[in-house]
């Protein structure tokens, strides 16, 4: 199963594990591998050119001909024998390399969206058809950063930075074979000193982003206070716990102010540091090559020198960047990881084994189900719990919260497996039904309903999604939704906004019971569809579930008890068992728990 992973993570290590689970992102990057092949040929051959560079602007920096060069050999290959040639070569070099540089980086970035492209979809497509259980485990927040921030995180490394990163590789290997044939002498001393310089170089600078990375987590903080205290500022108004926020914040505040100047201090002494060493270390090369050319006998010819030290130079800024590289192309590691735990995390398509496709009428029937939630499994919710239930009638759930009632309606739609016992359709159980099949069959209006961002007409469309327009409008008729979306000046094309935020509660059930008219389901479930709204919405919204329930087995959930006074069936729950049943008449007279229900709320 896929974990999120910690706000304070650890540093991502390159394991044999890791780097398998990593390697599994190549099989996306199959069907595109001879573009990625040139592209890699193509890097190789710019980046082997690339050290002709140094070479030859050494060379002509020197004024030699290449004469006494311990490099003639090469530069009579190449023809270069005077400073135009050089000048001229350098240009050529440069075109060469320019046009290398754009096949590889339109072969790269064609070979990487696509890659990415299949990623996404497979990645989404698991994630929508994962079990509900999996939805419980996993923050929705972490699994969104897994499809977009480590998406990002890969395409980044497998467009630029694995190639820059072979690039540098390509220039220090390289780099070094040419500084031992100009001078060993020479090519010893600036291994001995520069190399160990950058090394310790970046130890410090890892020391100095630790302090760095605690600022980052302190800001992350105040940005949770921040968004918590403006997005619940009537609760802030109305405690008058304004000065309390203040505090909180400030605390935090203070305590990025500290470590960035902590950070500061000790970037203080890093730049000195660097400034003083590299510095240092590359004027003592170049003293140590000044000596080698002087003398009636120099050991090195000027343009040999300047070529070193364009090789030396060429070197250092590759060895400074392959630390950060490096740890780019960890953290697309981790991304990959945690995007191929996704993709290979078993979902609803592997766990539900059912083929059937029998016809579902609305017979249903409950055989001593016992079930508890896949992480309380201590915890029994449901305690055997049998009823058979005939097509077309009304079923009334009824109970205090966290008695059982919603957990039947999400069995009754297979979100979880059973601990033991039955639910069948129809006769046929339902671990055997094909599951796409049996929810297509059931539909529910939830007392929370979340509406799509998009149009009223596209949030209808979701029960039916080949509906026609006439549809959708007869749709929204029977579920009295017409009267409120005609006054909108844009009528069915109105913006809900986010969660339908810009609709009220009884208009929203109004579009959710749109929906399931839609939809037209054999077996609906209202799970207190009207416990949140006021008498006026609440009247409109009942009578448009009236008209939905016509023809339909149907579960309802409430807690006003008015509401179902007329249900065929009354299931009285109580820690997860069937305490009473039978129709409102029946349970009235036996006076006991429905009995006391309902002369708490006031009505016969």
């Amino acid at each position: 199963m896929f974990k999120p992973k910690n706000k304070k993570e650890k540093r991502i290590k390159l394991s044999k594990d890791s780097l398998q689970k990593a390697k599994r992102i190549f099989s996306y990057m199959r069907p595109y591998r001879s573009q990625f092949l040139v592209g890699w040929i193509i890097l190789f051959i710019s980046s082997a050119i690339g050290l002709l560079f140094p070479l030859i602007l050494g060379q002509l920096l020197g004024g030699e001909t290449g004469e006494d060069s311990s490099l003639t050999g090469i530069l009579s290959l190449l023809s270069f024998d005077t400073a135009n040639s050089f000048a001229l070569g350098l240009f050529i070099i440069f075109g060469f390399q320019a046009i290398l540089s754009f096949f590889r980086v339109v072969l790269f970035t064609n070979v990487t969206e696509s890659t990415l492209r299949d990623i996404r979809k497979d990645a989404f497509q698991r994630l929508v058809y994962m079990p509900m259980d999996f939805f419980n485990k996993n923050k929705v927040g972490e699994l969104t950063s897994r499809i977009s921030s480590d998406i990002t995180q890969i395409q980044t490394t497998l467009q630029t930075t694995i190639a820059e990163f072979f690039r540098q590789i390509v220039i220090i290997v390289g780099g070094i074979i040419f500084l031992a044939f100009i001078s060993m002498k020479l090519a010893l001393i600036m291994l001995g000193t520069l190399p160990v310089i950058i090394v310790i170089a970046v130890i410090f600078g890892k020391f100095i982003k630790r302090f760095s990375k605690e600022a980052q987590d302190e800001a992350a903080n105040s940005n949770v206070i921040l968004e918590e205290a403006l997005m619940g500022i009537s609760n802030v108004k109305s405690f008058t716990n304004e000065t309390f926020m203040l505090t909180k914040f400030k605390k935090v505040i203070d305590s990025i102010r500290a470590l960035n100047i902590k950070s500061g201090l000790w970037r203080g002494v890093f730049i000195s540091f660097i400034i003083f060493t590299m510095f240092g270390a590359i004027v003592f090369v170049i003293w140590q090559g000044l000596l080698m050319t002087q003398g009636a006998d120099p050991e090195l010819a000027r343009g040999d020198f300047f070529s070193f030290i364009m090789f030396t130079v060429m070197m250092g800024a590759s060895f400074g960047a392959l630390p950060d590289m490096y740890a780019n192309i960890q953290k697309a590691v981790g991304a990959t990881e945690n995007l191929m735990t996704i993709i290979e995390t078993e979902s609803e398509l592997e766990l539900n084994n059912g083929k059937l496709t029998p016809e579902i009428t609305g017979v249903v029937a409950f055989e001593s189900v016992n079930f508890s939630y896949p992480q309380r499994k201590n915890i029994e919710v449901l305690k055997n719990i049998s009823f058979d239930i005939k097509e077309n009638q009304t079923i009334a759930l009824v109970g205090a919260s966290g008695s059982g009632k919603s957990t039947i309606a999400s069995l009754l739609l297979n979100y979880y497996p059973l601990a033991s016992g039955q639910i069948k359709y129809n006769g046929v159980s339902a671990s055997e039904i094909d599951t796409y099949h049996l929810r297509s069959s059931i539909a529910i209006v939830p007392q929370e309903v979340i509406l799509f961002a998009g149009s009223i007409r596209e949030n209808i469309l979701f029960g039916d999604v080949n509906a026609t327009n006439e549809a959708v409008h007869s749709a929204a008729k029977q579920a009295n939704a017409l009267e409120f979306i005609e006054t909108f000046p844009e009528g069915m094309e109105t913006q809900v906004g986010d969660r339908g935020i810009q609709l009220s509660g009884g208009q929203k059930q109004r579009i959710a019971i749109a929906r399931a008219i839609l939809k037209n389901p054999k077996i609906l479930i209202l799970d207190e569809a009207t416990s949140a709204l006021d008498s006026e919405s609440e009247k409109a919204v009942q009578e448009a579930l009236n008209k939905l329930m016509v023809g339909r087995t149907s579960f309802v959930i409430a807690h006003r008890l008015s509401t179902i006074k007329n249900a065929n069936n009354i299931f009285v729950i109580e820690n997860g068992e069937i305490i009473e049943k039978g129709n409102h008449d029946e349970l009235i007279q036996l006076n006991g728990k429905y009995s006391n229900l309902v002369n708490l709320q006031g009505f016969q």
